[in-house]
């Protein structure tokens, strides 16, 4: 009796290790997306950059997690998944040093990009490590558990990352990762159970490449400007690697995304609306510092406090969605609150020196509150029709787009700034401008969740679906 007491004790231990473990895990990598954002023009600074031109910075890290998440769950049944979480750690530990001591903007995305490649691996992996080894009864408050790191990273993000920079040096803000990730380490090793690596269909390496090949293009399409001769090719090669997806997808037994997914209207719907919904709130986090420190001469640390009432309110509005939506419907809900959105994006364009503090919080507390909101919902949606077979492929899918519109965001609203300042040449215009144009294009997503159906909202997955909210 003592010997079977003590091997239940035993296990719950590892079993709060574990979710431990995940928790950090998912935390580094919510954490390194918003604290970057505060230390922008401390960061350009000191490279001898214009800070405009480090969107590069957060575009690579986001853009790299979107292309490898999809292949995160084979690598965990191919390779085991302690194997594969230990990898995802050390990786991200080795391209946070990398970042801290690069001494040139292209050495800095390159070590993004090997940063984005483990945080890739975090959520996914780790998400997967609670489903293997954490009873059904337990499992949606485990994972309820682990998605709270989604939410104190970007609450704690902007501010310290803003303390950092001030009171230290923008070097910091990925050293931090470095003691967390060691103790990750010796945690896995210690707690997360061995599991032995099963034989899997071979990855879909060719359809993986094509939609890589079309949002890489597409991105740089952006990013050279539509005056560059090489926008209309890299933007025609984008075009043709997303057409020849379609025959291959068609030939071979198990593709990267089964063209199935598409066939659940609501999935299609909820994919555009994200995409271009989600691009105007990419664009806030990555402007907002750069207006609040170069335009209204806010302190770094000051800039992150200032963000704080996004992430709080963010956490407040959860809890509203689901009698929101059984008031109102999706389709209802989801046209009043992306107009909220974005005419709360709109609204920062009103911000300027001398303007009130309280109203800027009013302004950045109802974006947040909404946004969280728009979220949950659309997270809700897009996923809730899709049968058990497509489930595991539409939900990779679906974190692409997100990750691809945050760094879409980032792109355009950096684009726009600099477009306006040229042609103004004056910057804080430049800056009114572009936030009223992000505002513009999420009013007008809007009327893509028209053509939503209004099926009851379903509770019992937000949870689970809120996890993929970031």
């Amino acid at each position: 009796m003592h010997t079977a007491s003590s091997a239940v004790a035993k296990q719950d231990v590892s079993q709060k290790a574990m979710l431990w473990i995940v928790f950090a895990g998912f935390f580094m990598q919510a954490l390194d997306t918003t604290i970057v954002n505060t230390a922008l023009p401390s960061m350009a600074h000191s490279l001898g950059e214009k800070p405009l031109d480090l969107k590069s910075v957060v575009v690579a890290y986001t853009l790299t997690m979107a292309l490898l998440t999809p292949a995160s769950g084979w690598l965990a049944d191919k390779f085991g998944t302690r194997r594969v979480y230990f990898s995802a750690i050390l990786i991200f530990v080795i391209g946070s040093v990398f970042c801290a001591t690069a001494h040139t903007l292209p050495q800095l995305v390159i070590a993004r990009v090997l940063q984005g490649i483990g945080g890739s691996m975090l959520l996914p992996v780790g998400r997967l490590a609670v489903l293997r080894n954490i009873p059904g009864e337990q499992y949606i408050a485990a994972l309820a558990f682990v998605s709270v790191a989604g939410q104190v990273g970007p609450l704690l993000g902007p501010a310290l990352g803003g303390w950092l920079v001030q009171d230290a040096s923008w070097h910091w803000i990925f050293l931090i990762n470095v003691p967390v990730g060691l103790v990750g380490l010796l945690a896995v090793r210690r707690y997360l159970p061995q599991d032995a690596s099963n034989a899997v269909a071979p990855f879909d390496w060719i359809g993986c490449g094509l939609l890589s090949m079309c949002m890489v293009t597409f991105s740089l399409a952006l990013e050279s400007g539509a005056d560059s001769p090489w926008s209309a090719l890299l933007v025609a090669v984008s075009l043709v690697s997303a057409l020849l997806y379609i025959p291959h997808a068609r030939r071979r037994v198990s593709p990267l995304f089964r063209l199935s997914l598409f066939r659940e209207p609501n999935f299609s719907v909820g994919l555009i609306g994200n995409l271009f919904c989600r691009i105007g709130s990419g664009a806030v986090p990555f402007l907002l510092p750069l207006l609040f420190q170069l335009q209204l001469g806010y302190s770094p640390f000051h800039s992150g406090l200032l963000l704080l009432p996004i992430a709080i309110a963010g956490m407040l509005a959860k809890r509203w969605v689901v009698p929101l939506v059984n008031r109102f419907g999706y389709d209802g809900f989801l046209l009043i609150n992306t107009l909220i959105v974005g005419v709360s994006i709109a609204s920062f364009a009103a911000m300027s020196p001398g303007w009130p503090l309280a109203l800027s919080i009013l302004q950045l507390s109802i974006f947040g509150w909404a946004n969280s909101m728009q979220f949950a919902a659309m997270n809700s949606i897009t996923l809730k029709g899709l049968s058990h077979q497509d489930a595991g492929s539409g939900n990779s899918l679906f974190s692409m787009v997100q990750m691809l519109a945050i760094g879409l965001g980032v792109t355009i609203g950096g684009g726009l700034v600099s477009l306006f300042s040229v042609k103004l040449g004056v910057a804080a215009p430049a800056y009114q401008l572009a936030f009223l144009t992000m505002g513009l294009v999420t009013v007008l997503s809007a009327l893509i969740f028209r053509r939503l159906d209004a099926r009851p909202f379903q509770p019992d997955r937000v949870e689970s679906e809120a996890v993929q909210a970031r």
